[in-house]
């Protein structure tokens, strides 16, 4: 009961959830898509946006996670927060992405996910499970990142 009673007080205090899988972002075609279609894979949720320096260095790595692991599971959806539609596909044009895009120009889905930065990246489970999270992107540490998905891949 007092769980409960905890649980209750929380969401009466406006507690803001985890990041998770539950949201609706656009598709490339400007429909309304879930996050909930990648359950079953590991999912590597990136939020990025045109004017983040930091992204030109993760896409050429997440072209390659996507292209390594895809066979054994992984998803990687890349969030583009842009409210201008040309500032990012003029990034997309000099910066390809060869795994899933997906557009939040409200910004409500990052909100929720509480960034502290860009990009910022979150690594869900099979089950949908909120694993791991970075702030950033960082080369040195791409080794480090590589281990964390092969091992969720391996679960």
């Amino acid at each position: 009961m007092k769980k409960i009673l905890l649980v209750l007080s929380l969401l009466a205090a406006g507690a803001q959830a985890a990041p998770s899988l539950d949201h609706q972002v656009l598709n490339a075609q400007n429909q309304s898509v879930s996050l909930n279609e990648f359950k079953g894979k590991v999912v590597y949720v990136d939020f990025w946006a045109s004017w983040c320096g930091p992204c030109r260095k993760s896409f050429p790595w997440m072209n390659a996670m996507q292209q390594k692991y895809q066979a054994e599971g992984l998803a990687v959806v890349a969030i583009n927060l842009d409210t201008e539609p040309e500032l990012a596909q003029t990034f997309l044009q000099q910066v390809p992405a060869q795994f899933t895009l997906r557009f939040n120009p409200e910004g409500d889905v990052a909100k929720s996910f509480d960034l502290m930065g860009m990009p910022s990246s979150f690594v869900f489970n099979r089950q949908g499970q909120l694993v791991q999270q970075h702030v950033g992107f960082y080369p040195d540490n791409a080794a480090d990142y590589e281990r964390e998905l092969i091992k969720l891949l391996k679960e």
